[in-house]
């Protein structure tokens, strides 16, 4: 099964949130929905640009438009320091009018994979329809001071100390407590031991979890 299906991503507006593989995600799903529509990728933060899409620096309508006609899927932004691109300078209820999908990193976690958010974060467009909240599972049994963006929120919410590892029952904690995203994926789940992590994790949520390894091609579905 494809990614997109997995996780039933459907036109208009997607934003990708927490740690652990969002940029990985986010051009795994514009692979795959190019063939069913044109797509653009962008941020409400901060991202590299990528080398295998057209890179739109601030672009007009227009420009955007040519862009799908000629190649189905682009990225695009405004420059910003240390050669990253931020929010595309048109609003993101245009561009989900000039494409099908549009794809959101709105997020950052500093390489780190999971990310406690303060009340300012994370920048999800009104236009979201769909909240996918990303966390790696390489961050399970390591100590939240070390596996967490944020470690001082992560205790604070869930009542963990710094030194204490990151388990399935703090990192539901952590997704009860702020409640953002609609849709779970637990990346990096490439041994049995951190799969069987993300199944206890499944367990202890309402919502619908899926694991895998973004880098594999490997997924599937947990509750």
């Amino acid at each position: 099964m494809l990614f997109c299906d997995l996780l039933s991503t459907g036109r208009g507006v997607t934003a990708l949130i927490g740690g652990g593989g969002k940029t990985t995600a986010m051009y795994t799903l514009a692979r795959e929905l190019s063939p069913r529509g044109t797509v653009l990728c962008c941020t409400t933060t901060r991202i590299l640009p990528p080398d295998h899409l057209p890179v739109l620096l601030s672009p007009g309508e227009e420009a955007v438009s040519a862009a799908l006609a000629d190649h189905g899927c682009a990225c695009l932004g405004t420059p910003a320091e240390n050669g990253k691109l931020s929010a595309p300078e048109l609003p993101m209820a245009r561009l989900a009018a000039l494409a099908d999908y549009v794809l959101v990193e709105a997020d950052g976690s500093r390489g780190l994979p999971v990310k406690a958010h303060l009340p300012h974060e994370p920048v999800i467009p009104p236009e979201a329809r769909r909240t996918i909240l990303l966390a790696g599972a390489s961050a399970f049994f390591r100590p939240a001071g070390e596996a967490v963006h944020r470690p001082e929120q992560f205790c604070r919410l869930t009542g963990a100390a710094p030194t204490d590892p990151v388990r399935a029952e703090n990192l539901a904690s952590l997704i009860l407590g702020e409640g953002l995203g609609d849709t779970i994926f637990i990346n990096q789940a490439e041994s049995g031991e951190a799969l069987r992590e993300a199944c206890r994790l499944a367990a202890l949520l309402p919502l619908p979890l899926f694991a895998g390894a973004l880098q594999r091609g490997e997924w599937t579905c947990l509750s």
